[in-house]
């Protein structure tokens, strides 16, 4: 238990990150978000908060409240996970705006977002994996704060992605449309993984499987672009679901 006596203290940061990511797309356009967004939003950031709170009451002799909290955690996870699977039919409603009015979308094309919704479904899987890991291992202390920190890795991407590639296109802002949007991607994941892998390391975690996990999916971000422009997932995602 002394290994995580400061453990909340580290999840702050991922929180941090998260909601410096996300806040210009969040709370710009506040007003214009459908209601499935909303949800999400604060889903996410409510896990969060949760995964500063459990290691905090964990090790500060609340083991009641923590377990009463862990049971509530568990059914907000399951939010977090339905409600980014929600949002994928506004994925495809931004595609063929995309295609209708290429000029608003810049360099923004359709296969970008097919990719990320090639790499989030994968994502939200992998979440949901880790969270069910952290319930058939909630007696093993070990393994259980380690599968629910990974979940923070696991997750973060869509958020810092957006924030980092904000900051890239501001700073190209002259050379729009003809803006690379990968570049971002790739260094949104080298953050991720380098955070990671200094936590993994921290807490004696770099050979766990939920650290292989929570690697293997960042990796996979990777290969947006080919994955946004092959014709057999987009087809596949316009068949299901529209």
């Amino acid at each position: 238990m002394e290994r995580y006596k400061n453990l909340w203290k580290w999840m702050i940061i991922p929180m941090v990150i998260m909601q410096l990511g996300i806040y210009g797309d969040y709370w710009g356009d506040f007003t214009d978000n459908p209601w499935s967004v909303h949800i999400h939003y604060w889903t996410g950031t409510i896990w969060y908060l949760y995964l500063i709170i459990q290691p905090y009451l964990a090790t500060s002799g609340q083991m009641a409240r923590h377990r009463t909290n862990g049971i509530i955690g568990m059914f907000l996870a399951g939010g977090v996970a339905l409600t980014a699977l929600s949002m994928m039919h506004g994925d495809i409603t931004t595609i063929e705006r995309a295609i209708e009015f290429p000029d608003r979308f810049g360099p923004f094309k359709p296969w970008f977002f097919y990719g990320v919704m090639a790499i989030e479904i994968p994502m939200i899987l992998a979440f949901a994996y880790a969270v069910m890991q952290s319930i058939i291992k909630r007696k093993q202390l070990h393994d259980h704060a380690w599968w629910l920190i990974s979940t923070v890795f696991i997750i973060m991407f869509p958020a810092l992605g957006r924030g980092v590639q904000n900051v890239h296109i501001l700073i190209n802002i002259e050379q729009w449309p003809n803006i690379p949007v990968m570049p971002s991607i790739y260094f949104s994941t080298i953050i991720i993984i380098g955070l990671l892998l200094l936590s993994a390391k921290k807490f004696g975690q770099l050979k766990h499987p939920a650290t292989f996990l929570a690697v293997g999916i960042n990796l996979y971000v990777l290969i947006l672009e080919p994955l946004g422009k092959s014709e057999f997932i987009q087809n596949l995602f316009n068949a299901i679901i529209k």
